[in-house]
């Protein structure tokens, strides 16, 4: 459990024990109102138990203070965001992170993405992920494991080819033409996602410059298992695993969805992208 979580999760016990000692009650009284066991409600006050939005309407009723009800879901819903720091992530190298991500693919079934500035890391060629591994090095000023997180990041794609799996993943047309590489990279990147269209394992759709959309092309997020979305800045990883979030971002990659082209017509705009390199 990550220190963030574990911190959140005890600050909400905190304001848990202040409304039942407002009320005027003992553990034992409090239990018996909500007809719990009396370990329950000092788990919950102690951070050691996390708690759910049944628990907390139930708490604010037993503790006379019903109107507090959507503060403690609000400080809960902050709890299930979980932020992890990338510089705190990075401080000994990129490895580990990689690594954290195989372990999350291998555990997921069905995987919905969106990328608008970068070409996923799924579908990466080494030498495409090596120069973007060294520009986040630099840029957070973190140790340099570049080949190590290279080979990491790789292993990350052997769930492509593993049964019973599935990826469905939008890449903004713009990703196809941002050189964060040579240009040489970038067109072996390029005609690896070519590689890509028609994998029995793989839905991989386009959204292209000009179409009309329900909403703008937002940033990069990764729906896993219809169950937690994570979500990427500049300096933070968020994960969401609220219902609401969830299916919010189901909402806005469905959205996405509509405007995207697969198949003959990703292929052309993966083309046309190669062809303005103009690498003869």
């Amino acid at each position: 459990m990550s220190t963030d979580f574990q911190s959140g999760r005890e600050a909400l016990g905190v304001r848990l024990r202040e409304l039942r000692t407002e009320a005027g009650l003992q553990g034992k009284d409090l239990a018996q109102r909500l007809g719990w066991q009396r370990s329950k409600v000092s788990r919950l006050e102690l951070g050691k138990q996390t708690t759910t939005a049944e628990d907390l309407d139930a708490w604010a009723q037993g503790a006379g203070a019903p109107g507090e009800a959507e503060d403690l879901k609000s400080r809960l819903r902050g709890l299930e965001s979980q932020a992890r720091s990338r510089r705190r992530q990075l401080s000994t190298g990129h490895r580990g992170v990689q690594e954290r991500y195989v372990a999350e693919y291998r555990r997921t079934s069905t995987v919905r993405g969106y990328e608008a500035t970068v070409v996923p890391g799924l579908f990466q060629t080494p030498d495409y992920a090596r120069h973007l591994l060294l520009h986040n090095a630099e840029l957070m000023q973190s140790p340099r494991d570049t080949e190590d997180a290279v080979r990491a990041r790789m292993k990350r794609q052997e769930v492509l080819y593993e049964a019973g799996r599935a990826f469905s993943v939008l890449i903004w047309e713009g990703a196809l033409h941002a050189l964060v590489c040579p240009r040489e990279t970038m067109a072996g990147q390029l005609d690896r996602l070519v590689g890509l269209i028609g994998m029995s394992s793989v839905a991989l759709g386009i959204v292209p410059f000009g179409v009309q959309l329900k909403l703008t092309p937002k940033h990069g997020f990764w729906i896993f298992d219809e169950e937690r979305v994570i979500v990427e800045t500049i300096n933070t990883e968020f994960t969401l695993e609220s219902a609401e979030d969830v299916a919010l971002y189901g909402r806005v990659w469905d959205r996405l969805n509509e405007g995207a082209v697969t198949g003959p017509q990703a292929h052309r705009l993966i083309g046309r992208a190669r062809a303005a390199l103009d690498l003869a």
